[in-house]
């Protein structure tokens, strides 16, 4: 039988030499908000910008998701719970190897939010929120998704008729229903930037 290998004179590489290599200090961006509110269309451009400045970034998103690691899962309570843990798992080992996450999920329950940021780390947590009154998210709607739940065909569908719990304390608060992506980007990354560029 082979005899398990132990490098006791290897010590793994920590954190700080992660972010020292990549010039930057990562964290977990996570932006809450309905459906429709623009959280995914946000993250994608914030992304393309850091990148262009030179940072390395992740975005997640719930389509993303959903169609692999947490395909098993439906959109029950107890499911909804399991679908934000294993994505703050997933995030906690981004931003412990340097990488900047976003994070877009509507993520609904304050519950649930501090249930990722106890699994992240509160330092490298930060919470945004992408507010856009229900009205404007429905006439965003291209799935049709809330036109289904209000006939009934979808149940549980936050905003309609399962509950969307406004963050009381966010970090950032975007209004995407009265300013341009661009401008949203913006906002964004005066309030970003200094948390992830690295002291040189």
């Amino acid at each position: 039988m082979e005899k398990n290998i132990i490098y006791n004179d290897v010590l793994p590489l920590g954190r700080n030499e992660k972010e020292k290599l990549l010039s930057q200090h990562s964290c977990a961006i996570w932006m809450t908000g309905l459906s429709g509110s623009g959280k995914t269309t946000f993250g994608l451009g914030l992304e393309k910008v850091l990148f262009e400045k030179g940072f390395l970034v992740q975005v997640l998103d719930g389509d993303l998701i959903r169609k692999g690691i947490n395909s098993n899962l439906r959109f029950t309570v107890e499911d909804r719970v399991e679908n934000i843990r294993r994505i703050s798992e997933i995030t906690k080992l981004f931003v412990q190897s340097g990488i900047i996450t976003i994070n877009c999920f509507i993520s609904p329950t304050n519950e649930i939010r501090e249930m990722a940021k106890g699994i992240i780390g509160k330092d490298d947590f930060v919470e945004v929120y992408i507010n856009a009154p229900l009205a404007v998210c429905e006439q965003r709607d291209k799935k049709g998704l809330y036109a289904k739940a209000r006939r009934g065909e979808i149940t549980d569908f936050t905003g309609i008729n399962s509950p969307f719990d406004i963050p009381q304390n966010p970090d950032l608060e975007l209004d995407t229903a009265n300013l341009s992506e661009e401008e949203t980007v913006q906002k964004a990354l005066e309030f970003i930037l200094p948390r992830i560029q690295l002291l040189k």
